[in-house]
């Protein structure tokens, strides 16, 4: 069987939580965009990263049903397994950098899908959420504390196939960071923290812990 990693992207304080992310090093061994899919598809990932050129950090991301030019967990997962300045998406290049404990990239809120970010009253309203119905992908979010730029988030695919829940969604962080303009600090699902912060010219920082689950 094709060698992958395992990462955990977007993980919280101390390592936990985090949401898995596979990738395969050697991407030369799997060129053909089907098989890929269908590679994505048996590992069961939300995304799987293929590295077409680790020196340039050429990638391609794929969803066990459809191949992404962007999303946010997987360039913040290959930009610190790769530890390269720039990794290059279908969807443009995206900047990385790392700093402590945190792996950052940065990247334009139009390169991800489009998420409905659904605001509520307290951030009580949005852990008691049920999951919703199929259909649009919903972000609901709530401040925790406004002034300090925290945030309580849970979201939706709506896709229905099973996936009723997403752990950590840095394309929705990045869309919601540029919506807002400012600096967040969002803990999501089960407790995985992303953090973001706007830059000069429309580009907004997503940056979060990775860790390594099998290499």
């Amino acid at each position: 069987m094709t060698e992958y990693d395992v990462l955990r992207v977007f993980c919280g304080p101390g390592g936990r939580h985090g949401k898995e992310l596979g990738v395969v090093r050697e991407g030369s061994v799997m060129p053909d965009p089907g098989e890929r899919q269908l590679f994505a598809g048996k590992l069961g990932f939300g995304e799987t990263v293929f590295v077409d050129d680790p020196e340039r950090g050429v990638i391609d991301i794929c969803t066990p049903g459809v191949r992404l030019p962007f999303a946010g967990g997987p360039c913040v997962g290959a930009a610190w397994l790769l530890d390269v300045p720039e990794l290059v998406t279908p969807a443009g290049v995206v900047g990385t950098r790392l700093d402590g404990e945190f792996s950052w990239i940065e990247a334009r809120p139009e390169w991800a899908a489009p998420r409905t970010l659904r605001q509520y009253a307290t951030a009580d309203e949005v852990e008691a959420l049920a999951v919703p119905a199929a259909g649009e992908w919903i972000f609901a979010w709530a401040w925790e504390d406004e002034a300090a730029g925290r945030i309580r988030a849970r979201g939706f695919p709506g896709r229905g196939d099973g996936v009723e829940e997403d752990e950590a969604t840095g394309a929705a962080a990045l869309q919601l960071t540029a919506r807002l303009g400012r600096a967040l600090n969002i803990v999501q699902g089960a407790g995985s923290q992303i953090l973001t912060a706007p830059q000069p010219g429309g580009w907004v920082e997503v940056g979060g812990r990775v860790r390594l689950l099998r290499g």
